[in-house]
């Protein structure tokens, strides 16, 4: 599709910039003692208790896990290797914010890291913005510490460290539903 869209000069522009990407990646990995492991959800933030049936309804998504916290009600449905987060508004916070400011939307990207603490003391060290100075509890066992958007123009960061026995299981289909 890019080749139909955009002129060979720019194909060979947009080329060295993905080869240069790559050498930096593989440069920067040599020093970092922790990564990135996969992706481990999208959220989605809405008000409503529409959204579930309507992932189940049109892409056969269930809900695996559902807590409730303060001022939201999350549930994880799997998608493959990873999740589809909902988080519903349930009263005032963060999330009821975001859909009163933004509307319904997407509201993070979390990625599952190999080490969190070590995630944070190093984005930390390099001047990165970051939401939680320390990882914190984050929902179905998991700790968690976010990146500011300010970081990513535009994009929130969630860094997940799940648990040995966690939320693979979940994956595989095994629920662990749990009502606050």
């Amino acid at each position: 599709m890019i080749g139909i869209q955009h002129t060979g000069q720019q194909i060979t522009r947009i080329g060295a910039s993905v080869r240069r990407c790559a050498q930096g990646r593989d440069v920067a990995e040599e020093h970092r003692t922790w990564r990135v492991v996969g992706l481990h959800h999208v959220a989605f933030a809405h008000s409503g208790g529409g959204a579930p049936r309507l992932l189940t309804e049109l892409l056969g998504l269930t809900c695996a896990h559902e807590e409730a916290a303060d001022g939201f009600v999350e549930r994880m449905l799997p998608a493959g290797n990873a999740y589809v987060q909902l988080l519903e508004a349930t009263g005032p916070g963060v999330v009821d914010r975001f859909v009163g400011r933004r509307g319904p939307g997407l509201h993070h990207v979390a990625f599952e890291v190999s080490d969190l603490g070590q995630a944070v003391s190093d984005l930390s060290a390099r001047g990165v913005r970051l939401v939680d100075e320390a990882p914190r509890p984050g929902g179905m066992g998991t700790r968690v510490a976010f990146v500011h958007p300010e970081a990513l123009p535009g994009l929130l960061i969630e860094l997940v460290e799940t648990p040995p026995d966690g939320p693979s299981d979940l994956v595989a289909g095994r629920s662990s539903r749990r009502e606050a």
